[in-house]
Order: structure tokens, then sequence, then C-alpha cells
């Protein structure tokens, strides 16, 4: 497997150990790589005001095999789009953080469908245990919440986050488990992988994720996530609180289905905290 660098970042690191005269082709391709990623080698040094020679001894200096190379590393960087190259207008401060948590949260309780969370409740009812795959940063932390969310009211679920145990996980579970694949973009491949094994061993997958990505084509319920990333990549991803969201709305719609059970659990978990950790009557329950 072939592992990319990103070949911007390279520039950058290999400059100070440039010759002078391939400074000048770093300067030209730092200030504009999508001409760069388009320019023959002829123009490249008539721009940068030197010889063909210099712009292939700048490729092999900044880690590439020849020019034909460097333009195609260039082409990639461009690909994964301008904002992570390109410094965009400030969008910081706290006000804009919460904004754009409330903004992604509205926008997706506008696409909840209450009939697909009314037979995803239907499915963890009936499971004899819930898997909750995550992978990633995000990804990995609320499938940890998931469980955090439904061991509290009687339910068996186990969190799973690292890729090769949750496919042996998915081959060894039984048909009467389910599976719950949470992802925001639905495209990663160590959980995709999981959940098309657990399919063909007949367990239900339910998929917190982006509506037509691969992992919802296989799942049998999607719950969708809608993602509004800006160009401002400094602020972490707002899209976890979406997802956050409808595992708090499958935690209570599991919990409003068996009241009597949940209460109970809920007050032994009560008198649990408050005898070990005292304090006043309204402290979250664990959290």
């Amino acid at each position: 497997m072939t592992i990319e660098v990103d070949i911007v970042s390279r520039m950058t690191e290999c400059f100070p150990l440039l010759r002078e005269a391939e400074k000048k082709v770093a300067k030209l391709v730092m200030d504009d790589l999508a001409s760069a990623a388009n320019a023959s080698i002829t123009q490249l040094a008539e721009e940068a005001g030197v010889s063909e020679a210099t712009i292939t001894r700048f490729a092999k200096a900044v880690g590439c095999k020849n020019v034909r190379d460097l333009k195609m590393k260039l082409a990639q960087s461009l690909a994964i789009g301008q904002r992570f190259i390109h410094e965009s207008p400030e969008q910081s401060g706290i006000q804009g953080v919460y904004e754009s948590i409330k903004n992604v949260i509205n926008i997706n309780r506008k696409v909840v469908n209450e009939q697909d969370i009314a037979k995803s409740v239907e499915i963890l009812q009936n499971a004899r245990q819930i898997l909750a795959l995550g992978m990633g940063g995000g990804s990995t932390m609320l499938s940890q919440e998931l469980q955090f969310r439904l061991f509290r009211l009687g339910y068996p679920i186990t969190a799973y986050n690292d890729g090769l145990l949750a496919r042996m996980v998915a081959a060894t579970a039984d048909s009467n488990d389910v599976m719950v694949v949470i992802s925001a973009t639905g495209y990663t491949p160590e959980v995709i992988e999981p959940a098309t094994i657990a399919k063909q061993y007949g367990l239900k997958v339910i998929a917190i994720t982006a509506a037509e990505s691969p992992l919802a084509e296989i799942s049998d319920v999607v719950l969708p996530v809608v993602t509004q990333e800006t160009d401002f990549i400094y602020k972490p991803s707002a899209s976890r609180y979406a997802m956050m969201a409808l595992i708090d709305v499958l935690s209570t719609e599991l919990a409003l289905s068996h009241k009597r059970r949940s209460r109970d659990r809920l007050r032994r978990l009560k008198l649990a905290l408050d005898s070990h950790r005292g304090g006043v009557d309204r402290q979250p329950l664990g959290d």
C-alpha cells in the first residue's frame, strides 16, 4: 500500500535546504498550485527563470520521482479542496462555534423520519445484543456514547472501535443481534466491511450516516445525517452533534417503550451514584 505524502507540506519543509534556483521554482509552484499542476516543464522553467534541469532537480528535491510525479501530487493536493491550501475568511469566535452547532442541529431535525426511528426502536428492542460500531474521532466517541445511553436502560450493548475486531465480532455474531454503525460520511471501509459481514449472517444493520452513502445502501434502516462543512477548517465539524442528537432520540424512545423497567434501572443507578459521590438531587446520571 502506498501512503501519499502531502506535497505542499513537503515543499514547505524542504524550502530552506533548496538551492536558490530551486527556491524560485518552489515560490512559483506555491503561488499557484493549479497552474503549476497543468504547466509543462518548459512553461515552468520559463516562468521561474530557470533551466528545465532545475525543474527536474526541484521535483526530486521534494521527494518526487520526476516532474510528472510532482504534477500528479500537486493535482492530488488540489483535489482535497482549496480550503486546505489557502486561508479562508476568519469565522472563529465563541458565537460562531455555537451558531454552527445550532444550524446543523436545525437542518438535521428536518430530515428525521419518525417511522425510521420507530422501526429502529423495534429492532433494538428485540435484539439479543447490540453491537455499536464507530471508527475515527467523532464516531468512536459516539459509538461509546450509544453504549453509555443504553446499558443503563438494561440493553446488552458493546461498542467496538477497532476495524479488525469489528470484523471478527460481525463474523461470530448471532442473527438475533443488531449492529448499529455510526459514520458521518458512510465511506469508511472499516465500518462498511463489518456491516457487510453482519448482513451476510442475518443481522439487522442500523446506520447513523449520510443518506445514499455506501454504508446507507447496505443498511436495513438509515437515520440520515446531513453535514455542512464550511471553508473554515479550524473549527471541529459540528456533524457529531447531529449524530449525538439521533442517539438521544433513540435512547429516549427506548426508555419510554419500557417505562417501568427504565425507571427501575435509573433509580438504582441514581442510588448507587448518590451513595458514592453525594451532591444535589438534579445531577446528571453518571455524566
